[in-house]
């Protein structure tokens, strides 16, 4: 009897595991693969009256969009996660991203419709923004909220994982359309991997439909009667600190996590003029490598604690962003691949793989859905969505590559700063509310083994 129940209980954390970790791979497939297309064809298809640059910068706003709106949707579905629990949210922010996603597959060009299709694109972007807004949150929190107390940053780190894996997923889909000839790639080419996205999610809404509520929303926050009206401004209200401290430390993480791939791959191939076959496969290698040292960053906060490593991270995101240009300017597929490879697998990986486990500790259970997603999403709206268009713009102005590196500098430091005025949470308990206007109180209920 106790063989099974243990084979039961490794059974249900396995599919725990896979709910979180695979939906968030599929969903951010989508998101990323919106940003890939933006930095290698959409200033063509939706933009094509511009120069080049201004394309690009068009493109690349219509990439911001998403984050304009991810915000109100951390809002909306965190208030929603708090009220009627974590596994409702998660499904449904899955289906708008599959939906917005497979729909820009669909879309006519300019050439087609004229403006129609960029204000299209934008409409399509906003669902997909929406529905980003929780969705990583949630799958966090699920994860977080079933971990064993002592490896909550290892099981967190499925969350990024799934990141990672759908960002190498969207890389290598175009990857295999760019080996077409130009004129196929731009006439029906870049669409397969947007429609592609449809099966994917099928699969992603399949295992999340399987899986049972948390059982600290279920006993923590139903049982005890601690459902709020509106968790969100509850999160704001009563942890002032924690709030900015999630605010600030996505600055670097969000900020270079987009900076570098998407404006990087665009100024790699369009500014350099590297083939994108060349530059697209050092990406995919700097997403493998990504792959293990998140688990691996994840893992040591579980020993040392969150805000080390996170430290880490977001100082090394200061010490390389000069050398990131250096090697990437030297055009030759090593040290293109070194490039991508330190900015994403470590200075990235660095802040991304404690970050799940830190931002949920740091709220408590009743608020945690709605705080997470709705501060997580203001440092997108601040760091990820304009850092490839404000990028751009810093190259066109300049006509060099330094005022992006003091850029990705600046973010780096702003990181640390807030890192260094939060609290160390991975000794606290995340079933109780243990913290008073953001200041973990000393008597807080310590974890058991």
């Amino acid at each position: 009897m106790t063989e099974i129940k243990a084979d039961s209980a490794t059974r249900a954390r396995l599919r725990v595991i896979l709910a979180a970790s695979i939906g968030s791979a599929l969903e951010w497939y989508d998101f990323f693969l919106y940003g890939t297309a933006a930095a290698l064809v959409f200033g063509d298809l939706f933009f094509p009256k511009s120069d080049p640059i201004v394309g690009t910068m068009l493109a690349f706003l219509t990439f911001g969009v998403g984050f304009v709106v991810r915000p109100i949707g951390g809002i909306l579905f965190g208030i929603m996660g708090d009220r009627f629990g974590r596994k409702p949210v998660l499904v449904a922010t899955l289906l708008m991203i599959g939906i917005g996603t497979t729909a820009i597959g669909l879309l006519p060009t300019f050439a087609q419709i004229g403006y129609w299709a960029p204000l299209a694109l934008v409409a399509l972007r906003v669902v997909q923004g929406l529905g980003a807004g929780a969705e990583y949150g949630g799958a966090v929190i699920y994860l977080v909220e079933n971990a064993p107390p002592k490896h909550r940053g290892f099981w967190g780190s499925f969350a990024p994982l799934g990141v990672s894996v759908g960002n190498l997923l969207a890389a290598g889909a175009f990857a295999l359309v760019t080996l077409l000839p130009r004129d196929d790639l731009m006439a029906w080419g870049w669409r397969l991997p947007f429609l592609a996205s449809f099966l994917l999610i099928l699969i992603g809404i399949f295992v999340r439909l399987r899986v049972a509520e948390t059982p600290v929303f279920t006993e923590a926050v139903l049982a005890r009667g601690k459902v709020e009206r509106n968790p969100a401004m509850e999160a704001l209200r009563r942890h002032p600190r924690n709030f900015m401290v999630v605010l600030g430390a996505r600055l670097a993480e969000n900020g270079l996590g987009y900076l570098f791939p998407v404006f990087g791959l665009n100024y790699v191939v369009n500014t350099l003029g590297v083939p994108r076959a060349d530059a697209l496969s050092a990406l995919m290698l700097a997403f493998v490598v990504e792959l293990f040292t998140i688990v691996g960053f994840a893992t040591l906060s579980d020993r040392i604690g969150r805000r080390p490593v996170y430290m880490f991270g977001a100082l090394a995101g200061v010490v390389f962003a000069y050398p990131f240009f250096l090697l990437v300017g030297t055009k030759e597929w090593i040290w293109i691949a070194v490039a991508f490879v330190v900015a994403r697998a470590v200075v990235t990986a660095a802040m991304f793989g404690p970050q799940a486990a830190y931002f949920a500790e740091l709220f408590p259970p009743q608020r945690r859905f709605a705080g997470f997603a709705f501060a997580r999403e203001l440092g997108s709206l601040l760091a990820g969505g304009p850092a490839p268009f404000v990028a751009t713009a810093l190259v066109a102005w300049s006509g060099t590559w330094w005022p992006v590196a003091c850029y990705a500098a600046i973010l780096s430091a702003l990181t640390a700063l807030a890192i260094w005025a939060g609290p160390e949470t991975y000794q606290e308990s995340i079933t109780v509310d243990n913290t008073v206007d953001g200041r973990l109180q000393a008597v807080a209920v310590p974890i058991q083994a």
